[in-house]
Formats: structure tokens, sequence, C-alpha cells
């Protein structure tokens, strides 16, 4: 029987993303959603979670959409509720609030699951099997895009809870983190802040590992025309290029891996696997680095930002 799915937060990625793959998904019925200001046609519609749950009790699992800043609350009334919760990235806004949440979980025996769906882009996974055995010298993250295309009017982005420049960012340190196999301390970052916002619209960060591999990551909100989502791998035996935010490996030039965006479609496959097992997954790497480098960073005054 199909898992009754709550989805809350009926936005841009909501709808392009989550109910087409849980719509594609027979592991889940999509029964349900908590939004202030939209619905989804033919689907009980409500204002808030917690009204959700109180008319409509059934639901086994609930997927947040939200704003980070947001989740906490709701994740803690699902999990509470018996509910199993999908978290969007990034998960929540401090890494305690998200530990805090796999604690309830694991004691409420239901699955929390942190999504990082750039992780599942068609070709990381051959480029973590390409990078086995061989010694990584240096990584360079190119990840620039355009705020205005990507995310319209969302002034939520640019409060202090809302990540700026890394919300996309989070996603190619995502992948970072789950290709390259050792811990990564930020060593530097400079972040631009404009002079009437809270968080960064561009950031440069400076990485290294135990084994001498260096890594340099440039992130910008104001790069116009096509998006840069790019990972360049300096390794011993070889270069490889990761492009397109991960659906497209190249290899010292060529061809080696490609596919469509399956991202939303995997992350609903592995929900139901992790709840089919009893476990959870809470990777926090990439959070930890966005925080590492918000606490060193040097921060610089930018223009300001106008919509």
């Amino acid at each position: 029987m199909a898992l009754k799915t709550a989805l809350v937060g009926i936005g841009k990625i909501a709808r392009d993303q989550h109910i087409p793959a849980i719509e594609a998904n027979a592991e889940f019925e999509l029964v349900a959603t908590a939004s202030r200001n939209a619905e989804v046609g033919g689907i009980p519609a409500f204002r808030n979670l917690a009204s959700l749950l109180e008319n409509v009790p059934e639901v086994d699992c609930v997927s947040l959409c939200t704003p980070p800043a947001a989740r906490y609350s709701d994740a803690k009334l699902a999990i509470e509720a018996g509910c199993h919760v999908m978290l969007e990235k990034p998960p929540g806004t401090t890494l305690v609030e998200v530990q805090n949440l796999a604690s309830l979980a694991d004691k409420a025996g239901v699955t929390l699951f942190a999504s990082w769906h750039s992780r599942e882009a068609a070709a990381v996974r051959a480029t973590r099997d390409w990078l086995k055995g061989k010694l990584v010298r240096e990584v360079r993250i190119d990840w620039k895009e355009d705020v205005r295309f990507w995310h319209p009017g969302q002034d939520w982005i640019w409060e202090a809870d809302g990540f700026g420049v890394f919300d996309p960012g989070i996603n190619a340190l995502s992948i970072l983190t789950a290709i390259h196999p050792h811990t990564l301390v930020v060593s530097e970052a400079i972040l631009s802040i404009p002079e009437n916002r809270d968080t960064p619209v561009a950031a440069r960060m400076s990485l290294h590992d135990p084994e001498g591999t260096e890594v340099s990551v440039e992130l910008d909100w104001l790069e116009e025309g096509s998006p840069k989502w790019d990972i360049r791998i300096h390794a011993d035996e070889g270069e490889a290029l990761l492009s397109d935010g991960g659906a497209r490996l190249l290899i010292d030039g060529e061809e080696a891996m490609s596919g469509p965006d399956r991202e939303y479609h995997a992350l609903y496959e592995c929900l139901a696997g992790l709840i089919a097992s009893g476990s959870s997954d809470v990777d926090l790497a990439p959070m930890r680095i966005v925080s590492d480098a918000m606490a060193v960073a040097d921060r610089h005054v930018a223009p300001p930002f106008e919509w």
C-alpha cells in the first residue's frame, strides 16, 4: 500500500520536482498539501501542517519544501505525529536543530531524510567511482547562476536565515562531500554581501584535506545567461570535469557519462528504501562547510541588490 504523503510548501521546487516525482512512484500517494498561499488541484489543501495533520491523521510521510527557517517546527510536529519526514536542502538553519530532529526521529521510530538532490545527478556516482584509489591534487568549483531567474522575488533567501548564494552553492558542496573521500577543512572564505541584504550574493572559499588536496570554490548569483555548474578535478591519474550540475562527466576531455534529470525521482526511491528498512539518512557534511565558512569569513559590502 502506498505511503500517504503530505507536501508542505507549494512553491516552484514542489511543482517542478516533488509532485512529478511523487506521482511517478507507486510507493507514495499525495493526499494533502499545506501552504499559506498555494494549492494543488484536486488535493485537500490546508494553510499549515498542524491543520493538515488534525484533519488528515492518516498521513504516513511529510515532505517539507518550505524555506529552511520554517523546517524545524514543522519537522518536529510531523515526527511527534508519527510521520516519516523528508527535508529539502539545506535541511535546516543550524546544524544543532537538524541533529535534534535526527534524535527525535530515532526515538519516535520514524525515518528522517535530509535530502541532497544534486548527489543524485546522473554522473555523480560515476565520478566517485573514477576517483577511487586516485590521489586528488586539486578541485575547482565554479557554481554561478542568475538569482533573478532561479529565485524570482523570493526575499526570504536574502534574510539572515536564508543562506543567500549558499542555497545553490550547497548543491556543489553536497556533490563534493559525496565524491571526495576525506574530510575538508575551510581555510579561507570571502563573502560579498549587498548593503541592503543579510546574506551573500557571491562567495569564494579555499578548503584542504589531510592528504594535501586543495579545493577552491567560487559562487556567484549574478551570472547572466546559462548557469555554470562545474567541478574540475585534477588527480594523479587524469583530469575530470563534472558539469551541468553533475549530469555530465568528461575524463581527460572525453565524454564518459551523461544522463537525464532524475534527481528527485531518485530521492523518493531512496526515501522509500529508508522507510522500508527503518533507517534514516541525515548527512550534514555540506552544511558543516557552509557553517564553517560563515564562521571564518571576511565580509565585503557589495552594491545593493534589487529585483
